[in-house]
């Protein structure tokens, strides 16, 4: 042991501190508590998932096809299967997350997927199909990108909220990875596959006026003199980044069985 950590270690004891791991992560497996509502679909009310603080997870509006995508971080496309209420009727969900510590995005996936298996009873399996994608690469001059400068364990954020001619997309902390995961679960017609080959973390702001292939539709579509750019106008010009049509080996999912809800 080197003097200066002696001399530290001394200091503790002396104090009458400890040094102390920090206490492991809790394992978020399952949700506490989960309600399940059917509800009519409003594109006023809107669809999101949320924590509303540290314990209150909500997703509103969305149909099991959508829970699944979610869940899986898939393209709604890449799903198929199951009889037509699946992806017709919609629900709320208002769940209570274990333990003390606010779980992350991944960690609250993995308590959705847990309850779409014992609440909807799904079961599925996996197919590889070659389909129609997009590849998100680096645009000629290179990337428009400023590193975060946020701690590596704080989670990453990438919300979009839209406006009457335009959508803002904040990203935190967020990596290619966050991104591609958002535009094809959520955003895009299509899967979206990352050929950047960038591995940071970044902060942007990503702008566009929407049109009729993204959200599904439910967004309105900005009219032809809005003030800001298409979406691959946008990406180019602000992230330094390009979405490329092309085709590709995508790993669909196949639902094999499906209930509506058991009751709460």
């Amino acid at each position: 042991m080197n003097r200066h950590l002696m001399a530290v270690t001394a200091l503790l004891l002396a104090t009458g501190i400890s040094a102390q791991t920090p206490a492991p992560r809790p394992k978020f497996e399952t949700f506490d508590v989960a309600t399940i509502k059917a509800t009519d679909m409003n594109t006023e009310r809107g669809r999101f998932i949320t924590m509303k603080g540290p314990h209150r997870w909500i997703a509103q509006a969305y149909t099991l096809k959508l829970m699944i995508a979610a869940a899986y971080e898939l393209n709604p496309r890449t799903i198929s299967g199951g009889l037509p209420w699946v992806e017709s009727d919609h629900y709320d969900i208002e769940a209570i997350t274990p333990s003390d510590v606010q779980p992350n995005h991944d960690e609250q996936m993995a308590m959705l997927r847990k309850l779409l298996t014992d609440r909807f009873s799904l079961t599925f399996h996996r197919e590889p199909k070659d389909f129609s994608i997009y590849e998100l690469q680096i645009a000629k001059g290179g990337p428009k990108l400023t590193p975060s400068t946020a701690p590596a364990d704080d989670p990453p954020r990438v919300i979009s909220t839209v406006y009457p001619q335009k959508i803002e997309l904040p990203a935190h902390n967020a990596t290619m990875h966050d991104f591609v995961s958002m535009m094809q679960r959520a955003m895009l017609d299509r899967p979206v596959v990352d050929k950047t080959g960038l591995t940071a973390r970044y902060d942007f702001n990503l702008q566009w006026a929407p049109d009729e292939t993204q959200f599904g539709g439910e967004v309105p579509v900005a009219p032809s003199d809005a003030p800001a750019a298409p979406l691959f106008t946008a990406i180019q010009e602000q992230l330094g980044l390009k979405l490329v049509a092309t085709r590709g080996p995508v790993d669909t999912l196949i639902v094999d069985r499906a209930e509506r809800p058991t009751a709460n």
